[in-house]
């Protein structure tokens, strides 16, 4: 385990060559206090950790140890550990400069009745829409197409009239300058 460094595992291997066994059963117990020192403090305060330190040492020893343990052994075999493959979901989604989430909005916005809600509801689509174009492409940033691609999502029960719906201006730069927001917090 490379988190405990080569003077732990050469300790080990020192243990390993004690013929006497309560001899090599205080080597043991060094090795797992200076193997508790060396892990930060709040995993010193977790319920088990005292077993954690005892199964590495058994699994640098490679399992090869004879001492008595003070739990039973809990091998730390890679094959057992190894997690599941994450089954993604496969969604076909039409045009992915707009995504999943504004997918599912135009799904909602072609069911809604007309009215004040589904009125302020597609000019907030429809700027988001806009701001998608701008992040993804410039050069395809077009007020016209993102009227016709909301027509054709909705399949024409949502119409902008582009002579009286002015978009919101798009920010410059708001996809990169959420990551740089991040960076400066940490």
């Amino acid at each position: 385990m490379p988190e405990y460094g080569r003077a732990v595992q050469d300790m080990v291997r020192h243990a390993m060559s004690i013929a006497d066994r309560e001899e090599r059963q205080r080597c043991a117990q060094a090795i797992v206090g200076v193997m508790g020192n060396m892990q930060q403090s709040a995993l010193r305060d977790q319920p088990d950790h005292k077993r954690k330190l005892w199964d590495h040492l058994a699994h640098i020893s490679g399992y090869q140890l004879d001492v008595d343990y003070p739990y039973p052994v809990t091998r730390l075999d890679a094959e057992s550990s190894k997690p599941q493959p994450l089954k993604y979901p496969q969604h076909r989604i039409r045009n992915r400069h707009y995504g999943r989430v504004m997918e599912q909005f135009l799904d909602h916005l072609a069911t809604m009745p007309e009215g004040e809600e589904r009125d302020a509801l597609a000019a907030d689509v429809a700027n988001q829409m806009k701001q998608s174009l701008y992040d993804w492409n410039r050069d395809a940033m077009d007020d016209e197409k993102v009227a016709s691609d909301l027509a054709r999502y909705t399949d024409g029960r949502v119409q902008l009239n582009l002579s009286t719906f002015k978009f919101a201006p798009v920010v410059q730069g708001a996809a990169q300058s959420v990551g740089k927001k991040r960076k400066k917090k940490k």
